[in-house]
């Protein structure tokens, strides 16, 4: 069994910051990436960030220049470093992870269970 817990949600001030944590846990034979997604009320889940195990990043555009993901490989662990946050950066903040538990068999993609953020303005 492979979990992911979130930590580090919570109510912030419009132009502060949060620092987002994951880690993943269980059986686990190799990490091949990990990202974070964010829901809104009402809004279609959506990518936010992503980051391979060789350290290759990709960010959506409403969040460039402001959020920074990186992770510990060998803590298995990935991180959200959220910067000059806005009212619109209100979401569930999950943490997605592409896993292989053992080395004969495929990945899969895996899911924490969401950690709130409140920006409010």
């Amino acid at each position: 069994q492979v979990q992911l817990v979130e930590s580090g949600g919570g109510l912030v001030q419009a132009g502060g910051s949060l620092r987002l944590s994951c880690v993943a846990s269980g059986i686990i034979f190799s990490v091949d990436s990990m990202g974070w997604y964010r829901q809104a009320p009402g809004k279609q889940r959506e990518l936010v960030a992503g980051i391979t195990s060789g350290g290759i990043t990709n960010y959506s555009d409403s969040v460039k220049g402001r959020f920074t993901i990186f992770q510990d490989n060998a803590k298995k662990m990935v991180y959200l470093q959220m910067n000059t946050l806005k009212p619109g950066d209100t979401a569930v903040y999950y943490c997605n992870a592409d896993i292989r538990r053992r080395s004969y068999m495929e990945s899969n993609v895996y899911w924490g269970q969401g950690t709130q953020v409140t920006v409010s303005s």
